[in-house]
């Protein structure tokens, strides 16, 4: 493969996976510099090993595992917890256009509810909720991601949804 091959291959996939790792990071750390930081690692990792990268044909897998690694080395080294009342969000309400506010508020205020009661879970269920909904992956990737079979995947989401019903129909 010629290196213009690669460059494209590697191109077309960072514009496929970067929105969902990204999204994926900073729903774990509540943090847009060190999650573009950590992203950017990610992709110079996976540029870097392309050669080598058993699943190329499905590089979401070796993604979305080193950029869960990525976060959880992030968190050993600074030995800190996610910051849960930082208010930077990348879905900001947009206040100029054609914007439905009183709905745009009250989907922002469920995510962030959402958000907050996830962090009272263990990490392995945040881990899978947000694989989930954030990063579009399917129970077959995630149970790729995380190293387990797609029934405990299936169950832990499961777990893990009805935790957040019961958990906002309190708050709300």
């Amino acid at each position: 493969m010629t290196r213009s091959d690669n460059i494209i291959e590697f191109t077309l996939i960072y514009n496929r996976y970067k929105i969902g790792i990204y999204n994926y990071v900073y729903k774990m750390l509540f943090n847009r510099t060190v999650g573009e930081d950590i992203v950017q690692n990610v992709f110079l990792k996976f540029f870097e090993n392309m050669a080598v990268i058993r699943e190329k044909e499905n590089p979401g897998v070796w993604l979305f595992t080193t950029a869960r690694n990525e976060v959880y080395s992030f968190l050993r080294t600074k030995k800190s917890h996610v910051d849960k009342f930082n208010t930077e969000d990348s879905t900001e309400i947009n206040l100029y256009g054609d914007v439905r506010l009183p709905e745009e508020f009250e989907a922002k205020e469920l995510r962030e509810i959402i958000l907050r009661e996830l962090e009272n879970m263990p990490v392995e269920q945040k881990d899978i909720y947000l694989l989930k909904e954030y990063g579009g992956f399917s129970y077959k990737e995630i149970a790729a991601t995380m190293n387990i079979g797609e029934e405990l995947v299936k169950s832990r989401l499961s777990n893990t949804r009805q935790k957040l019903i019961k958990r906002i129909a309190k708050i709300i």
